[in-house]
């Protein structure tokens, strides 16, 4: 039964005055103090610091924002605007923004259901983070070779399908597109997940359609060195709502984001304990303005790759790599040379003729893109000692033979190619002395 207070005059809940009469105006969380530190970074000399941080302390000039994504004051913030305008821009039908690609991947993989003795095929060409995210998932990498594209062998991938795979990750590295045409069929085939990792393709094409829109899941990445960045942040797309929310529940212990916050489970699978993903209203506004840029920016890439190809000889020596969309990808070209040591030889006569070209492979190089040097995967470390996926009693497969041997197609196709990364801003005539380079200096080569 309720406590009841005495009638006493003196008590302001029966009309008494009130004891506290004095309230202090509260400090805002932030004020412009935060705004100016990110004035600084961009290196705005200190004179117009300061004339900046005058208007900004005029009454009314700024308020202090609200910076959490979820029950906020403003009602729809940056975040929720950018995965508005980011899923239109995919024509997907769903858009999660998260933070970082890393982030991206490990919740679509779990939204998709991967888990425990399950396995997923993964290129043995990528950031480690794509195998890294299925270990995460608690289930196990299984490595696939790469072909001339630089991504995910088709014929490879059907060999490594056993009956514990659940999904294929394929990755669209260097910007370069996957063979999703023969991916996406392989997948129906064997009832597997499809979960793209777009992380250096953001906004790139395939046949038409934006890479990341043609699995189940697109992943994507925001980091500086991304082609749409926000300092750090991802985003996951989905053509599935149940994905779509699983994926906001892991992203967010399944808490704020809800309608209902506090409502029982609304479809099975809804409601489970997940991380800490989320992003925030500044890396939103960041990824607003990083968005409206990028179709201008693929839309030059991809023109200076049209450019640069149909100017290409390809002889002997050097040749362009295969390209399962001429016209489509993130804009970037990968060559093949011969063998190891002509690839060298190219890259740094086309550095002599200002071109700058970089290799995929170097051994002596601990480089986290290539399999040879995840030892995390390949002897199978884990953060504690019982070993878990690779040991999960759950797990009923032969784990793959990993070692820096398995997979000597792509150690090979990486150790002689080279890319060239075209800037959106190249002209025509620009993109044609680029291709005389290469032509010059693979002639030479070819001797």
């Amino acid at each position: 039964m309720a406590t009841k207070l005495s009638n006493d005059p003196r008590l302001a809940i029966n009309g008494g005055p009130k004891a506290r009469t004095i309230v202090s105006p509260g400090a805002p969380k932030f004020d412009i103090a935060e705004l100016m530190e990110i004035v600084e970074l961009w290196g705005v000399p200190k004179e117009k610091q300061q004339q900046i941080r005058a208007i900004l302390s005029e009454p009314g000039a700024a308020r202090s924002p609200h910076l959490f994504r979820y029950y906020g004051p403003q009602g729809a913030g940056k975040v929720q605007q950018l995965e508005r305008e980011f899923a239109a821009f995919m024509g997907a039908p769903h858009a999660l923004a998260v933070n970082s690609g890393t982030s991206a991947l490990i919740a679509a993989l779990v939204a998709c259901g991967i888990g425990p003795g399950m396995e997923v095929l993964v290129p043995a060409h990528t950031f480690f983070a794509s195998a890294a995210a299925i270990v995460v998932a608690k289930a196990i990498p299984v490595l696939v070779e790469i072909d001339e594209s630089m991504t995910m062998d088709v014929e490879d991938a059907a060999r490594k399908i056993t009956p514990q795979t659940r999904a294929i990750l394929p990755v669209h590295m260097r910007g370069m597109a996957c063979n999703m045409d023969g991916l996406t069929a392989l997948a129906r085939r064997h009832n597997l997940r499809v979960v793209e990792d777009c992380a250096q393709a953001d906004g790139g094409l395939y046949k038409g359609k934006r890479l990341g829109t043609l699995g189940d899941c697109g992943c994507f990445s925001f980091d500086f060195y991304k082609l749409m960045a926000t300092g750090e942040g991802g985003m996951v797309t989905s053509q599935d709502e149940r994905i779509h929310v699983r994926a906001q529940s892991y992203h967010d212990t399944a808490a704020c984001w809800r309608p209902d916050r506090y409502a029982r489970e609304r479809m099975p699978g809804e409601l489970f304990c997940g991380e800490n993903y989320r992003m925030s209203e500044v890396h939103g506004a960041m990824g607003l303005a990083q968005l409206r840029k990028l179709d201008g920016i693929i839309r030059g890439r991809l023109a200076a790759k049209k450019w640069i190809r149909s100017g290409i000889a390809s002889t002997s020596a050097v040749r362009l790599g295969q390209d399962h969309d001429p016209d489509g990808g993130a804009g970037n070209l990968v060559f093949i040379a011969k063998d190891r040591d002509t690839a060298l030889a190219a890259i740094e006569a086309l550095k002599h003729e200002g071109v700058s070209a970089g290799g995929l492979f170097n051994n002596e190089v601990r480089d986290w893109h290539v399999y040879t040097h995840w030892e995390h995967i390949l002897e199978r470390k884990t953060a504690t000692p019982e070993g878990c996926p690779f040991t999960c009693p759950y797990y009923k497969g032969k784990l793959p033979a990993y070692s820096v041997d398995m997979c000597p197609r792509t150690r090979d196709l990486l150790t002689r190619s080279f890319q060239v990364m075209p800037a959106p801003s190249w002209t025509q005539p620009e993109c044609q002395q680029v291709a005389d380079a290469v032509n010059k200096v693979a002639k030479a080569l070819a001797g």
